[in-house]
This record gives structure tokens, C-alpha cells and sequence, in this order.
């Protein structure tokens, strides 16, 4: 049901069994996928993506211009997966000549006054709590969950599995299956409840645990310990993953208890 209080745009796409509620605005150039239920005083800006079953709360605003100086109104989209929710005042920011879209994947939940800047790049399954911040270019992978009010800045990667303490500052990439707090952030222990939630097994999380102890407990320096995981540890495909992230890092990783 589209309420006549609304207005949306004859340019705009909308799909099957969707609700836009009264005193929404829905520009042209606008997509929303099926079963999507839009609420009141939503703004949906040109350029914006909403995939199936997506829900957006009253006072969000998608895809307005970002706040980059090098924006040269070049022509960027937000893309929204299905079944995400947006709460209440949430803020994303279209792309800008870098990614060229702001990406929000699949079963993400963000929670009110979130603000996502231009060109991040999240992951499915990723929770963003309250007053969590994104600079420009952020890359969150998938299972991610950042406590609220907890900012990150520009260009940092957080890896999969990660859970992230409430007021951090993320001013490095966090390493995969980890949980990472204090300030300045440092390496606060595996995510091993989070991983087990999700299907993981105790061998795995055993796995990852050994290989972090190597990293972060038992040496003060990054690169020695990923060669005591080579030279201590076996193949995996979990291990691959670990060092591939941090030997990829281009800000670095955050480091392990001081």
C-alpha cells in the first residue's frame, strides 16, 4: 500500500506488496524490491537499491550527496540487500569515483543515528549498533557486529566474525574472528561465541584460537608470529584466511595487549 500522502516519483520502480507510509519522499531513479515496507519521513534519494523484504524506519536518509570534496557529481549509487533493516535518522551516502556505490549486504540490521559514508562496502549479516560511525571507504566483511558508538575511520577493513567493543576508535583493519576493544584497540580475544552460534565447530574455534595465541600472545611482533604459525601450524583454509588478511592489510592491523 502506497499511502496518497506520499510522494513517489512516476521515474521510480516499485515492486510488488511494498508499503510506503505517509510523508515519505521516493525520487526518481529509485528502486524497492518486493515486500519492502518504507515508514514515514523516509527519504529515498536517486541512485537508491532496496532489495527484497528491506525495511527503513522513519527519519532515514539514503544516497544524498556525499561529504567528499573530490565529489564531482559523478553519477553513484547506494546498493541495499534483501531482508536488511534500517532504523530510525540512519544516514548512507552514495558512492563517489573510488567504488561508484555504497554497498549494504544482505540480513544487516543498522540501528538508529548510523551513519555510513561514501563507498563502504558491508558485508551480509553485518549489525551496526546505535551511533555507530563509517568514514569514507570503510570494508566490513560478513558476521561483522560493531557495539554502539564506536567510530572507524577511512579506508579501514574490519574482517568476518569480528565483534567490536562499544566507543572503540578502529583506526586499523581488524584482523578476522576476533573481538577487539580498549584504546587504543588492541586484540581482546576470540570471537569463540559468535563463531559457535554460527555453525562453527569446537576444532575451528581451537584452530583460530591457537593461531592468535601464536600472533598476539606469545609474540610482540606481527610478522614473527604469522611465521611461528607457518612453521607450527599446519594448512588450513581458516589459517589462510587469517594471515591472507593481515599480510593484505595496507593501514596495518591492530596490535595485541600492551
Amino acid at each position: 500500500m502506497i499511502s496518497p500522502l506520499a510522494h513517489v516519483s512516476a521515474d521510480a520502480t516499485i515492486g510488488a506488496d511494498v508499503t510506503i507510509q505517509p510523508f515519505s519522499t521516493i525520487y526518481e531513479d529509485v528502486i524497492i524490491g518486493d515486500g519492502c515496507i518504507i515508514h514515514s519521513n523516509v527519504s529515498l534519494y536517486p541512485g537508491t537499491r532496496l532489495g527484497k523484504n528491506c525495511e527503513v524506519f522513519p527519519g532515514a536518509v539514503i544516497v544524498v550527496v556525499p561529504q567528499d570534496l573530490k565529489f564531482d557529481n559523478e553519477y553513484t549509487t547506494v546498493e541495499i540487500g534483501e531482508n536488511t533493516k534500517i532504523r530510525e535518522c540512519v544516514t548512507i551516502h552514495r558512492g563517489t569515483k573510488d567504488r561508484m556505490t555504497t554497498k549494504i549486504g544482505k540480513n544487516c540490521l543498522l540501528m538508529t543515528y548510523v551513519h555510513i559514508a561514501h563507498d563502504c562496502q558491508l558485508g551480509d549479516n553485518v549489525i551496526l549498533a546505535s551511533y555507530v560511525g563509517l568514514s569514507g571507504h570503510v570494508t566490513i566483511d560478513d558476521y561483522a557486529i560493531i557495539e554502539g558508538k564506536a567510530a572507524a575511520q577511512q579506508f579501514v577493513h574490519i574482517g568476518a566474525h569480528c565483534f567490536i567493543g562499544g566507543a572503540s576508535l578502529i583506526r586499523k583493519d581488524v584482523p578476522p574472528f576476533i573481538k577487539a576493544a580498549r584504546e587504543p584497540m588492541t586484540y581482546a580475544g576470540v570471537n569463540s561465541v559468535g563463531l559457535r552460534r554460527r555453525g562453527m565447530t569446537d576444532e575451528q574455534v581451537r584452530e583460530i584460537e591457537d593461531v592468535y595465541r601464536i600472533i598476539y600472545v606469545q609474540n610482540n611482533n606481527i610478522s614473527k608470529g604469522i611465521a611461528a604459525v607457518k612453521e607450527t601450524m599446519p594448512g588450513s583454509p581458516i589459517i589462510d584466511q587469517i594471515i591472507g588478511f593481515i599480510q593484505g592489510s595496507d593501514k596495518g592491523v591492530i596490535r595485541g595487549l600492551i
